[in-house]
Parts: structure tokens; C-alpha cells; sequence
């Protein structure tokens, strides 16, 4: 004998794992741009939703920790797609965050719209934290997906 659920209820369940889908964050993971002792070391980035949908928000959120207090800097972040760089933008460290930073954990959250018009497919991003006198605290490297359905978000 052979189980089937009653067709409203397949749909309902269908629809279910759909919204679950496109809900939860997923960890990412993620690299060191290069073989160095950061003096803040990142231990998750999480992207929400993942797959992103374009024309949508996008949050992406940073768990690190720090063994010296920080007091200002800023985050340069850098996109590519095939190996090209297709944007560019630097945030005040201290608008993420409350600051000062106290040593040990603590986390970064950044919410923004893509534009309707990026391409699916998978995009290189690298993230760089620096003080206040331009040096490197920490700089990660990770993928960010825009999956092929997302263009039902424009319609």
C-alpha cells in the first residue's frame, strides 16, 4: 500500500519547505584573505536569506572576536563576479557596532538591498577590517549566492 497526502495538504506542505527555504541562515563558509595573525578573528558569517534574492534585503552578520579593544576603523567591503570587481563600499566600523569594542566576542550585522538588476550566479566577497590608523584587523573572503529563481522577485 502505498502512502499519498490529500492534495491540499501536499500543497501546504510544498509551500512550507518553500518558506523554510527561504527564511533560515545558513552558515557560510569562509576564508582569511591571507596567512596572517588578525588581531580579530572571525568564527562565523551568516547570510540570510541564502540563496539572496536581488531586490531584496540582505543581512549579513559576523561573529568574531577581538583580543584588543577597538576603537574605531572601518570596514571595507568588495565585490566580484568572474573575478571583476562590480562593487566597491566602505562603512564606519563604528556605526555597525557600538564602540568601543571590548575585548572578546562580538558580532556585526549589515542589512542591504541588491539591486534588481545583478545577474545570478555566485559573487567573491571580501570584507576588511581597519582601525582607525589603516591597519588590517581582519580580512575574510566568502561566496555569496544569487539564485536563479530570484528574478520572481521583480515581478
Amino acid at each position: 500500500m502505498e502512502f499519498q497526502l490529500h492534495p491540499k495538504l501536499n500543497h501546504l506542505l510544498c509551500l512550507f519547505i518553500i518558506t523554510l527555504s527561504f527564511a533560515h541562515a545558513q552558515a557560510t563558509t569562509f576564508g582569511y584573505c591571507a596567512d596572517v595573525n588578525y588581531a580579530v578573528e572571525v568564527s562565523g558569517v551568516e547570510i540570510t536569506p541564502d540563496p539572496v534574492v536581488r531586490a531584496r534585503p540582505v543581512t549579513f552578520k559576523i561573529s568574531a572576536a577581538t583580543g584588543e579593544a577597538i576603537c574605531g576603523g572601518k570596514w571595507e567591503i568588495t565585490v566580484s563576479y568572474f573575478g571583476f570587481v562590480v562593487h566597491k563600499e566602505i562603512h564606519d566600523f563604528c556605526e555597525q557596532v557600538s564602540c568601543p569594542v571590548a575585548t572578546g566576542s562580538f558580532v556585526v550585522a549589515h542589512t542591504q538591498k541588491l539591486p534588481a538588476y545583478a545577474p545570478p550566479g555566485t559573487y567573491t566577497v571580501e570584507m576588511t577590517l581597519k582601525n582607525e590608523k589603516n591597519k588590517p584587523l581582519t580580512c575574510i573572503t566568502f561566496n555569496l549566492k544569487i539564485g536563479l529563481g530570484s528574478f520572481l522577485s521583480n515581478i
